[in-house]
């Protein structure tokens, strides 16, 4: 009899009827019974079932499934045992306890911006932050890619750009020889400075999730994806350019991953996508899970999560969020100047106001609605993180009325950078009237003509102290170098959540 007839033969001799904990239930139909069983063992003799979740089947927890774990479900359906193992993933790893403060810096940061990783330590922000993510990696062709063409990946700002002495994190210039250098080699002395900081790798964002539709469509391009970003963040093993890069000289930087898929089943900045990514994006994150459990088990995994209920109602809230440290939701962009004729409105708002003029599902953008949403559907509170943003969205030829709010307009403000958005520490330094929404405690600025939607020092304390009611897991923010030079709003979490 050969090795799969015999597991089943032996399973299926294990029968009766028990109720059920979630561990076990890898099928997800709320009991363990033999069909979990069954799915386990077609698991481990590499048959590998569709309707699997790979992470309730590790019920040791020993981040691997083996034939151990069918026969302690099988033992449990026929009360032989009468408690599975708890599987010691099934918490957030590798953060000391406390609140996660969570802020992202910008690769391209270094350029117009001027921005450098010396700056999170000149305005004592390091020792505030708990991760980084580091925006942004790129998907082609179904792998992590690491390359320098326009639009596609700067491996240049990566880990090729020499660092003279006073733009680098400890005051010393990088070497032309040096195999490592750019913002991976400034990272790398920010942590020997500050060894509690997490590092993540954030994939995608906005503009580079085009990839994520085909690596995430089958099982090969699954792995070979995640094979590649391991390979190249987590082992460090970049390609040689010039004198940079080769075996390692990157490993110990990156400490896990931020998954920015934006979004699932939906086009977002116009890519690839199909009803088929619901599914595919559960099974992509149970094999990054898969994947970094073999080799570090403490390595973290997170996304970053839509605002949006027409974004998250394609995703499995009720099951990715086993594979996941965390989820950092993007509670911002609820409103902005792509509603070009307006009404001005709040763009992180955390609570609704009777005075909003929105209509239709429109009415739900703000906070607190998207996170009960999410704890609603299941997703553990200490696993979501609040999204708040370090910047402003703004309409110009606003009608001077109402202080500017829920008013008509012409078009977005011109800001620095960008149409319609405003760093904070730009913004602050107008010397526009400020105002408070006490209901939906949110901030704006207004000057008779010109309408900024920002989150200001007050309104993150009122967030901070949300966070703490409902026992979230923390704060992430969008992004480092829109704060102001003495890390303003970072110092205001940082007070508030300790």
């Amino acid at each position: 009899m050969n090795k799969t007839l015999s597991y089943i033969f032996i399973l299926l001799f294990l029968s009766g009827l028990v109720n059920a904990q979630m561990q076990g239930d890898v099928n997800n139909n709320d009991i363990v019974d033999i069909v979990d069983a069954l799915l386990v063992a077609q698991y481990y003799v590499e048959l590998d079932p569709d309707n699997f979740d790979w992470f309730i089947a590790d019920v040791n927890g020993n981040g691997n499934i083996e034939i151990t774990d069918a026969f302690l479900i099988s033992q449990y359906y026929v009360r032989l045992i009468y408690n599975l193992p708890v599987n010691k993933l099934s918490k957030t790893q590798g953060l000391p306890e406390g609140y996660n403060i969570i802020g992202y810096f910008t690769q391209w940061g270094i350029y117009k911006r001027n921005y450098f990783v010396k700056n999170i330590v000149q305005s004592k922000t390091a020792p505030k932050l708990t991760v980084l993510n580091y925006a942004f990696g790129n998907i082609v062709d179904c792998e992590c890619i690491m390359t320098t063409r326009k639009g596609v990946m700067d491996g240049w700002a990566d880990y090729r750009r020499p660092f003279l002495a006073e733009e680098s994190v400890d005051g010393v210039g990088d070497l032309p020889d040096q195999s490592l250098k750019g913002n991976f080699n400034q990272l790398k002395k920010l942590k020997k400075m500050y060894p509690h900081l997490k590092i993540l790798i954030s994939l995608g964002g906005w503009t580079w999730s085009e990839g994520f539709h085909d690596a995430s469509k089958s099982k090969p391009n699954r792995q070979k994806l995640i094979h590649s970003c391991i390979d190249l963040y987590i082992k460090g093993n970049l390609p040689i350019e010039g004198t940079a890069g080769g075996v390692a000289v990157a490993s110990g930087i990156f400490d896990g991953f931020d998954i920015d898929w934006e979004y699932p089943n939906n086009p977002g900045a116009g890519n690839s996508y199909g009803p088929e990514d619901t599914e595919n994006f559960t099974r992509l994150l149970r094999e990054f899970r898969k994947q970094l459990n073999e080799l570090d088990p403490n390595l973290l995994l997170s996304i970053a999560g839509p605002a949006g209920e027409k974004m998250f109602a394609n995703i499995q809230l009720n099951r990715i969020h086993y594979y996941l440290d965390w989820i950092n939701i993007m509670n911002y962009d609820y409103h902005g100047a792509w509603e070009k004729q307006g009404p001005t409105n709040h763009m992180s708002a955390l609570f609704s106001s009777s005075n909003d003029p929105s209509y239709g599902y429109i009415k739900n953008f703000y906070t607190d609605y998207t996170i009960q949403k999410y704890l609603e559907a299941g997703v553990p509170a200490y696993k979501l993180n609040l999204g708040v943003p370090f910047y402003g969205r703004g309409w110009s030829g606003v009608t001077n009325k109402s202080d500017g709010l829920y008013q008509p307009a012409s078009g977005p403000a011109q800001g620095t950078y960008n149409l319609g958005t405003e760093d904070y520490k730009l913004i602050k330094f107008k010397g526009y009237e400020e105002y408070w929404d006490p209901v939906a405690e949110a901030s704006w600025c207004f000057n008779g003509d010109i309408f900024w939607s920002f989150d200001s020092p007050r309104s993150l304390e009122n967030k901070m102290n949300y966070i703490k009611k409902l026992g979230l897991g923390g704060v992430m923010f969008w992004e480092l170098s829109a704060d102001t030079y003495t890390g303003e709003l970072i110092t205001t979490i940082y007070k508030n959540l300790n």
